[in-house]
């Protein structure tokens, strides 16, 4: 019987911290079978190689530029970030920086930096390396996605020796460190920025972690390979043993069908978001381990679109909060294994507040009684509501990822009692979400985010921000999660965030579904199987190959 280790914010959702790699390739990067780096053109002997199964193929990968979380999946460990989250204990722990510390008047940061640290190209990482780095990522014309939003308050830096860099920010930012501990801030080698150009560079991906790119076929393969000289990693990465990787392949299983069947074949030793059932079918082999691991951040979710009738209405979205059904959803499409969400971020995130769990409890009589109280009535007796003598019909906007076409076709069922017609229309990506948003042609988007510090809720709720999908605008929230940025004390953040959270159910702006839980399922030859704090990204350093 495979074993089923539940996600959490502990040791217990993150694995057993395993042990490391052996093997150094030289870099070699070939798109579509065409050699696009320098170096020896044949392949060396693989070693201890695995092939991990990635489940989407992002528009793009270079972490300065796009904002996936599975292009982290390999390029976390192809980078080092200034700073680490201890993927056990969740507290900042040095990286390329061994060092660091905080004006008294919070406007800015001085970084002391590690020596003898090279890139996979070899040459030296210094404080001018992280300068590079800032002024490309805050460049308007890359087009950032992610990782300049992530240093919402930063201005600039001060280069005050070869290897200390101070940065500088417009007021007191308390997410900083957590910022720069993500891959979307991974230190890249401004030799090999200034030999690519914006588009290419992705594909010369040169950083100074415990991996090199070896080989990238866009749409087909990425593979890894050890860096030997690798030295200075975080306290968290393990010591190098015989079982340590040599070579990760990974490969592409879009299709979620494909998953548990090439995991089941040997085709891949890893792979994640295994479907519900399939994670059901794998209890029973032995040579299958499902690991579900909890990810940080927002829940998987339904922005309701305040903008316009009805959901302009915060009784008749808080009466659609009451008629949903949540544990239903849960139970039949995920099969039980995510906890319900009940408010705007996940239980494994900081500073969550279990209050909001009691808001609002199930309970259709409720739900039916506000609607009536709003004047909505079926007068025509045809089993749906009337507003305004027409029909109340809501349209339900979504994309395919995480079996949300299954949690919108139970909301259709629910709703439908509560007489309530709903539409739901599918699109294929992300940039077609966005483009319903742009063109305020919806009455309820899902969309969800990860991140271990919730100041990602200033991207959702603020008024007028990038994710502000509710169109909601609330100056007393804003007041309150600006001064949550602001703070430092952890005790005063959590505060802060308490009354955040509550203020925002209280609004009704949200639909929390279930907190995400990624379903990972791992081959039994492999040990030290450990995700970073984030939860989505593996730390390949300590995988280890047992047999």
């Amino acid at each position: 019987m495979a074993n089923e280790r539940k996600g959490g914010r502990g040791p217990l959702r993150l694995g057993v911290l395993g042990i490391l790699l052996a093997g150094c390739l030289l870099l070699t990067v070939i798109v579509g079978g065409l050699a696009l780096g320098g170096g020896d053109e044949t392949t060396p002997e693989a070693g201890n190689k695995i092939v991990y199964g990635l489940t989407l193929n992002p528009s793009g990968f270079d972490p300065h530029i796009h904002q996936s979380s599975e292009l982290g999946i390999p390029f976390y460990s192809l980078y080092d970030t200034l700073v680490y989250r201890h993927p056990q204990t969740l507290e900042f722990v040095p990286g390329l920086a061994e060092r660091w510390g905080m004006a008294e008047d919070g406007l800015s940061w001085t970084f002391y930096l590690k020596q003898n640290v090279r890139f996979h190209d070899g040459t030296a990482f210094d404080a001018a390396a992280v300068a590079a780095n800032l002024d490309r990522i805050m460049n308007p014309n890359l087009g950032s996605q992610k990782a300049r939003l992530l240093l919402e308050a930063y201005t600039g830096y001060e280069i005050v020796d070869p290897y200390t860099i101070t940065l500088r920010l417009s007021q007191p930012y308390a997410p900083l460190l957590d910022a720069l501990s993500q891959v979307y801030l991974g230190i890249a080698s401004p030799a090999a920025l200034e030999a690519n150009t914006t588009n290419s560079y992705q594909w010369h991906q040169v950083g100074t972690g415990p991996y090199k790119l070896d080989e990238f076929v866009p749409g087909s393969l990425i593979r890894l390979v050890r860096n030997e000289d690798y030295a200075w990693g975080p306290v968290f990465y393990a010591p190098v043993t015989d079982g340590t990787l040599d070579t990760i392949e990974f490969r592409f299983y879009i299709d979620p069908a494909t998953r548990s069947l090439a995991l089941e074949s040997g085709e891949v030793q890893i792979v994640g978001e295994l479907l519900p059932t399939d994670a059901e079918l794998l209890a029973g082999n032995s040579e299958v381990t499902v690991y579900q691991v909890a990810v940080p951040g927002t829940p998987q979710q339904f922005f309701f679109n305040t903008r316009h009738a009805p959901l302009d209405n915060v009784t008749v979205r808080q009466a659609l909060i009451y008629g949903t059904n949540r544990t239903e959803i849960i139970d039949a499409v995920y099969q039980g294994r995510s906890p319900i969400a009940h408010g705007p971020l996940t239980s494994t995130t900081l500073y969550y507040d279990p209050e909001v769990e009691s808001m609002y409890p199930f309970d259709l009589d409720q739900a039916r009684a506000l609607l009536a109280s709003q004047g909505l009535q079926d007068l025509d007796n045809d089993g749906i509501l009337e507003l305004d003598g027409e029909p109340l019909t809501l349209t339900v906007v979504f994309s395919a990822w995480n079996q949300m076409p299954e949690v919108a076709q139970l909301m259709q069922s629910q709703w439908r009692a509560l007489g309530i017609d709903v539409e739901l229309i599918q699109v294929p990506d992300f940039p077609s979400l966005r483009q319903r948003v742009r063109d305020d042609d919806y009455d309820l988007i899902a969309f969800y985010d990860f991140a271990v510090d919730p100041s990602l809720l200033n991207r959702f709720y603020l008024s007028g921000a990038i994710n502000n999908w509710s169109g909601l605008s609330d100056p007393q929230l804003d007041q309150t999660l600006y001064e949550a940025t602001r703070q430092t004390a952890p005790d005063v953040r959590a505060a802060l965030y308490a009354a955040i959270q509550q203020r925002i159910m209280e609004q009704a702006v949200v639909l929390p579904i279930r907190e995400y839980v990624n379903l990972v399922g791992v081959s039994s030859s492999l040990d030290g199987v450990v995700f970073s704090a984030q939860g989505w990204w593996p730390l390949l350093r300590n995988f280890q190959v047992t047999d």
